[in-house]
Parts: structure tokens; C-alpha cells; sequence
């Protein structure tokens, strides 16, 4: 506790505080309302025995007192229908106040709770550039994304210090890395040991990415610098120093949420008188962690008119995406066939090949087929650099099987439910615990080839119908955590999946691979 003596004059309810961070704080989940509604997730979490509450200032979120088991093991969390995220964290997101069809950069963007926050308000329409230069942390971003299923997501691998010029963004989040003393109780209300280094460096490396976002922000645009650490070096005194000579202005941040006010001093230093209108979230405010947050405000141009419809191409930088993946490998005109060919395979699948045709983007990157609802993008504006990469665009939705022919994912699956429910194969849990089992299950009137496999009422995956059996075709590591779920809800012994796992998307898409080659279906 003595390493944090030095907040015990700012933080309000010192001993309010000093109680909350020697317990544990109790989960909190944030609701995917693109794809379900609050009351109907807490209705179907509580017949399961969960007990919730609701979080104040926050209606998307829920708090789980109670339950028969971690709420991380159920059909609903594996369905991507709620995302596990502390409630403090649950104020970024509506500050930044995205809009669909708007081109947002979210600079720190693993594991992905604000990323995808964002997309679901946005309604999963415009762009959403999300980077991270950590490769492990990545990889949590995407098993997130695809999960929660969100289509307006380009995945970049990078440092957002040297993301190139070229394109402006309405909105950009910076969720800088800290030293973390927000997360304190999950360390038992003791926080992390940092280096003389460590907190000499990262307020100057903060203090480089706030300034990168302001370089690629639009004029009139909104900046949203935040970090879950209490110390104003690292908070305050970087919002301070960019004011000074940054074309920015604070904005005064006025939530219904707890909260006490940023610093305007802090033992002998004193900060521009703005930042009182910073806001700093304590672990006793939403009994969960700590947050600061300052909005900015790049000076000139006007905010975009509150419309649901935005211009994909009006910024400088900003184009459609194409068909090909512009990597010198994807022939155009190739890529528009087998496009085409896509569309011919959905429309005898399930009949929605025309539907979908308009409704989302398409792109073809080396053998795969992507789907997104990225009206636009910046690549077409940035110089190739070693230094960035583009990991995803939107989700993988085709792949190649073992005659060429295009296979949809187990995404895409998910992405179309509404349009595929007509030909939903629904199975019961006892059902679906055979097929995961290895077992195939007898089905009669359905025509042989791929189907939606339906779990209480949502598009589980792909299965493959023989003749008057099914089999399901969901990747290892998911089939393992969705056994273990089962084993839960049915009372039978759960398998050994870490708890919560939403598996490696690389060894996913390699279990994607080998299905499509029919190595899983007795195919050579």
C-alpha cells in the first residue's frame, strides 16, 4: 500500500478505496447488442442460475454476482453474444462517440474490448483501423473480433508511433500502455513493480502516441487519450505538455458514470486548468478498476452532422476497398471471378447469394476470400514500410476445399445468421454432445452438403451433411470449450479447454485448412 500513499489527497474516499482494492472485483460483461439485447441475455443467463445487476451509467453492461460456474463458460460468451470486460473500461467507447459508416483508429487496440465496443456502436459500418505491435496480444484481438463477430475491423500489426501519413480519421482512441495500477487488485491490492526506467520511458512513449493521433486526426475530429494507471505523470502531465504547443483543445468529459475530475496540480507540479474537465475512475466508483480519460479536440474543420449515413471517400487518403488484396500477388480480374463464384456457391447453398452481394465487401487476399463492411480504407494512401502490416480485413469468409471449390467458414456462418436460419439444422445438447464427440448424427430431409448447425437458436458452425448423417466441422480448440460448456449445462464431467479459451485464430484457421482439404473427411 505505500507505493500508493502518494494518491491518498486525490482520490476521493481514501478508505473507500483502500477497502475495494484488497477484494477481487466481480465480473462484468458488456452485451453485443448487434446481435442480441440486453434483457434477453440477462433472461437467459439467469435461468441458468447467474445472478446480475445492472451497472450504473453503463446500460450495456452487466454484473455477475453469481453463478453456478464462471460465466465465461457458457453457450452465450462462446457465441460471442456478451464480451468479459472490467466496467471502468466500459467509458471509453461512448466518450469517443463513434458513428457508423466513420473511419476510427483505435492505436493500442489488443486484446479488443474498446475495439470491439466501438464496432458495436457503430453497428458494424464504416472502418475501424485497429492496431498493436505485440504479436500474442494480436493474436487475443482477433480470436476476440471474430468471435464477437464484427465484420469492420482492419487489423494492422504495428507501433501506431509509425503508422504512415496518408489518411485522417474522424476518431481515435489511444489506450496507451501504462504501468497498470488500475489492475491492482487483481494482484491482491498490491500494484505491479515498475523500473526507474520503465517510468522514466513510457510517459515519453505515451506522450509519442497521443501526438501520432493527433497528426492523424481530422481537423474537428476527437481524440481520446486513456490509461488504468492512478499517476499523473503519466496521465495528466502528458495531456499537459501536448496541449502546449499541440492544434488541440480539451473538452470538458461530463458522464453519469462515478467518477472525480482530472488534476489541475500534484505535489509541486501544476497542469493546464483544462484538465479539471479530465475524468479519472476509481476501483470504489464501479467496484472495478481504475481509468483516466481526456478528450481532445483537434482545432478547425466541424464536426460531421449526427446522420447515420457518412461519406466513406470525403477525407483526403481514404478509398474503396478493391476486390484484390493490393500485395502483388492477387490478380484482379481473378479475384472478381472468384468472387463471383462465391456469390454462385451462397445462392445454391442457401439461396442468399444475391442478398448478400450488396450488403457486405468482399476481397480476395492470396487463396481466401474476405468479407467486411469496410466502406473504405486508408492503404491506398500508405507507403509500404516493413514497419506495419495488414493482418485481417474483416473476417475470413471462403477458403478453398479439396476440387478448389469455395468452402465457407464457420464465420461467415455467423456473420449471416439471420439470412441462413431458414436452413438452420438445429440439434439438441445431448446432440450436439455426440457430434463433438466424434459421433455423426442421423438427419433426414435435408439435401447433402454444407449446413448451418443450429444450439439454441444461433448458428453453432459449419456441419457436412452424407447422405442421412451430419457431422460438424468447428475447429478443434472451439469444439473443445464448447464440449466443456455442454458438460456444464448437462451435469456430465467437462473437458479439460482452459477456462474462457477462444482459441489460437492461427491453429483455428489451420483446422479451417484441413477440413476444407477433406482431411477430416476420409479425402486424399
Amino acid at each position: 500500500m505505500s507505493s500508493l500513499e502518494r494518491y491518498r489527497a486525490i482520490i476521493p474516499d481514501w478508505e473507500g478505496f483502500r477497502e475495494t482494492i484488497l477484494r477481487r472485483d466481480p465480473p462484468t460483461i458488456r452485451v453485443r447488442t448487434g446481435r442480441i439485447s440486453v434483457a434477453v441475455l440477462r433472461d437467459r443467463l439467469q435461468a441458468q442460475g447467474f445472478v446480475l445487476s445492472e451497472v450504473e451509467g453503463l446500460p450495456e453492461f452487466l454484473r455477475v454476482i453469481g453463478g453456478p460456474h464462471s460465466v465465461a463458460d457458457t453457450l452465450e460468451n462462446w457465441l460471442g453474444l456478451f464480451y468479459i470486460q472490467q466496467a471502468s473500461t466500459g467509458v471509453a467507447a461512448p466518450l469517443l462517440a463513434p458513428r457508423p459508416g466513420e473511419r476510427v483508429l483505435d492505436l493500442c487496440a489488443a486484446p479488443g474490448g474498446k475495439t470491439t465496443h466501438i464496432a458495436d456502436l457503430m453497428q458494424d459500418r464504416g472502418c475501424i483501423v485497429a492496431v498493436d505491435r505485440n504479436e500474442n496480444r494480436i493474436r487475443a484481438l482477433l480470436g476476440n473480433m471474430y468471435r464477437t463477430v464484427h465484420p469492420n475491423v482492419l487489423v494492422v500489426a504495428g507501433d501506431g508511433r509509425s503508422l504512415p501519413d496518408g489518411a485522417l480519421f474522424d476518431r481515435v482512441l489511444v489506450d496507451a500502455p501504462c504501468s497498470a495500477e488500475g489492475t491492482l487488485r487483481r494482484k491482491g491490492g498490491k500494484p505491479r513493480g515498475q523500473t526507474a526506467k520503465f517510468r522514466r520511458q513510457v510517459p515519453l512513449r505515451q506522450e509519442a502516441l497521443l501526438r501520432r493521433a493527433i497528426a492523424l486526426t481530422r481537423p474537428g475530429g476527437t481524440i481520446l487519450y486513456s490509461t488504468c494507471t492512478f499517476a499523473p505523470e503519466e496521465n495528466e502531465a502528458v495531456v499537459d505538455r501536448v496541449l502546449k504547443d499541440a492544434p488541440v483543445t480539451l473538452e470538458p468529459i461530463t458522464i453519469e458514470a462515478p467518477h472525480a475530475p482530472g488534476l489541475t496540480s500534484f505535489e509541486d507540479q501544476q497542469f493546464d486548468r483544462s484538465l479539471a474537465g479530465a475524468c479519472r475512475i476509481y476501483p470504489h466508483h464501479f467496484d472495478s478498476g481504475g481509468l483516466f480519460l481526456a478528450r481532445l479536440r483537434r482545432l478547425g474543420g466541424n464536426e460531421p452532422p449526427g446522420s447515420d449515413v457518412v461519406d466513406a471517400t470525403a477525407l483526403p487518403g481514404w478509398s474503396p476497398v478493391p476486390p484484390a488484396f493490393p500485395d502483388g500477388r492477387t490478380d484482379p480480374a481473378a479475384a472478381a471471378e472468384t468472387i463471383e463464384v462465391a456469390f454462385d456457391r451462397l445462392e445454391s447453398l442457401f439461396g442468399i447469394g444475391a442478398a448478400v452481394r450488396g450488403d457486405f465487401g468482399w476481397i480476395v487476399r492470396g487463396e481466401d476470400l474476405w468479407v467486411h463492411r469496410c466502406e473504405s480504407w486508408p492503404l491506398g494512401s500508405w507507403d509500404s514500410s516493413d514497419r506495419w502490416r495488414v493482418v485481417s480485413v474483416g473476417l475470413r469468409a471462403m477458403v478453398p476445399d479439396y476440387r478448389n471449390r469455395p468452402r465457407p467458414t464457420n464465420d461467415l456462418f455467423r456473420l449471416l445468421e439471420k439470412a441462413i436460419l431458414p436452413k438452420l439444422v438445429s440439434l439438441s445438447v445431448d446432440q450436439w454432445a455426440k457430434l463433438l464427440n466424434g459421433e455423426d448424427i442421423e438427419v433426414s430431409g435435408v439435401e447433402s452438403g454444407f449446413v448451418p448447425l443450429g444450439l439454441q437458436g444461433h448458428v453453432a458452425g459449419r456441419g457436412l451433411v452424407r447422405g442421412e448423417t451430419v457431422r460438424h466441422e468447428i475447429p478443434k480448440v472451439q469444439a473443445r470449450w464448447l464440449a466443456k460448456i455442454l458438460g456444464l449445462v448437462s451435469g456430465r464431467p467437462a473437458s479439460d479447454v482452459e477456462e474462457g479459451s477462444v482459441g489460437n485464430p492461427k491453429e483455428i484457421v489451420r483446422d479451417e485448412r484441413r477440413v476444407a482439404r477433406g482431411e477430416a473427411n476420409g479425402h486424399q
